[in-house]
């Protein structure tokens, strides 16, 4: 399904169709091959600005509700990394028969050599790629970043959907020539195949920028979904009036601000995470990290996240900075090596278990796998170097997309206790 829109079509408008109207696809049938599940996926009724005018009403309240990403579920995805960024093979490898112990595990390749390639580098790596939790789909992607672009689940009035936001390859930060039209199609191709309605939702933003205590509040960067170049003259109250709608939520928790460095600009999964529904965990630079507390740049963001987090009414756990990388990495782009900071924030969570980015630094590592135990108890915690991927800009997190369990269809938040 595409809107098209005349160029003369303002965000207002866009706003009003995108808030007020989901479109719908509902989808159904399994995956035969490629050419049959992509043709599927691009089908849908064209809607324009001048054949929606009618169609137009009033928002009805929808029960709705983003399971938190420590309930069950029934399995995580990923997009295979092509060639142009082959450098994240190796900790891809390793993510996937550590999640192929706990759960069934999708993986998406965007060619027969991409597939081939990969089950090498399972096989390389000490797994089985025909593993009987491992799925294999041909759906066509453009990058290795499945948080991001993928689909959105959410339990509405008893059933299982699927939201799909806009993505732009994050409001065109890493170049105006970098292809984003088949990551942004792979929501509907996941739809398509678990035979689930996929929603449409016209505005720009990413998964990687949405935390969820699965009760009643999301939090994010306003930095991101209210950056200009993915959603221009979108309003700070028109952003929270719309993440209420669309996710069931009556609280909205803005966190503002991000590195220079960012090209995310802040997504939130770097900076602060649910641990349950009234707790969440903060990163703190400190005297060993390259960034300072309250240095006017990427510490002061972190510091003034807790305030509002705490301000909020949630009780915040910081998670200490406490040393960087052992070794340089150099980004594909840049000759230039660099250290990063050991900010483990962008950990995935699972089916009894936990998987976070390590930075080759024995004591440090050592350190935040013992603080995610005492997180999540009773999962198992792996640490997996990915500086590549840190280089590139994200983790473990990014990289991958968590499906709810069907069990969370029928979970009453009301009565949950963290305890």
């Amino acid at each position: 399904m595409m809107i098209s829109f005349g160029k003369s079509f303002t965000w207002s408008a866009v706003r009003i169709i995108s808030a007020f109207l989901f479109v719908t696809i509902v989808t159904s049938g399994c995956l035969a091959s490629r050419d049959s599940l992509e043709a599927d996926a691009g089908k849908g009724q064209e809607v324009s600005a001048a054949s929606t005018t009618q169609a137009i009403e009033k928002r009805i309240s929808v029960a709705r509700r983003v399971p938190a990403e420590w309930e069950a579920q029934e399995a995580i995805w990923l997009q295979w990394p092509g060639r142009y960024e082959k450098e994240h093979e190796d900790s891809f490898a390793e993510m996937s028969i550590v999640i192929a112990r706990y759960q069934k595990l999708y993986i998406l390749h965007d060619s027969n050599g991409i597939r081939d390639d990969a089950r090498k580098a399972i096989s390389k790596a000490g797994g089985d790629p025909d593993h009987n939790n491992i799925v294999w789909l041909p759906i066509r992607n453009n990058s290795a970043w499945m948080r991001d672009n993928g689909p959105v689940f959410i339990v509405e009035e008893g059933k299982m959907r699927i939201q799909n936001w806009e993505f732009d390859a994050w409001g065109g930060a890493f170049g105006s020539d970098i292809p984003y039209g088949r990551d942004n199609r792979v929501p509907k191709a996941v739809g398509l195949y678990l035979d689930l309605p996929v929603d449409l939702v016209g505005i720009v933003h990413e998964r990687g920028n949405l935390e969820f205590n699965g009760v009643d509040t999301v939090m994010l960067n306003w930095s991101t979904i209210g950056d200009r170049h993915r959603n221009p003259g979108y309003t700070r109250a028109q952003a929270e009036a719309d993440l209420k709608y669309y996710f069931g939520v009556s609280r909205v928790v803005f966190i503002e601000g991000y590195s220079q460095y960012d090209k995310t600009k802040g997504h939130i999964d770097g900076i602060a995470r649910f641990i349950n529904p009234t707790t969440v965990v903060v990163v703190q630079c400190t005297s060993g990290s390259k960034c300072k507390p309250d240095d006017g740049k990427k510490g002061s963001v972190f510091e003034a996240a807790a305030k509002a987090i705490s301000a909020a009414g949630f009780t915040v756990i910081r998670e200490p900075i406490e040393g960087t990388s052992s070794r340089f990495v150099s980004e594909r782009t840049s000759s230039q090596g660099y250290k990063f900071d050991t900010n483990y924030m962008n950990w995935i969570v699972g089916n009894g278990f936990v998987i976070a980015v390590g930075f080759d630094n024995a004591e440090t590592d050592a350190a935040a796998k013992s603080r995610l135990e005492s997180y999540f108890p009773g999962r198992d915690v792996h640490m997996i170097e990915m500086l590549r991927s840190w280089a590139a800009g994200g983790g473990a997190h990014c990289h991958t997309n968590d499906q709810p369990a069907v069990s969370t269809i029928t979970f009453n938040p009301e009565s949950y206790s963290d305890g």
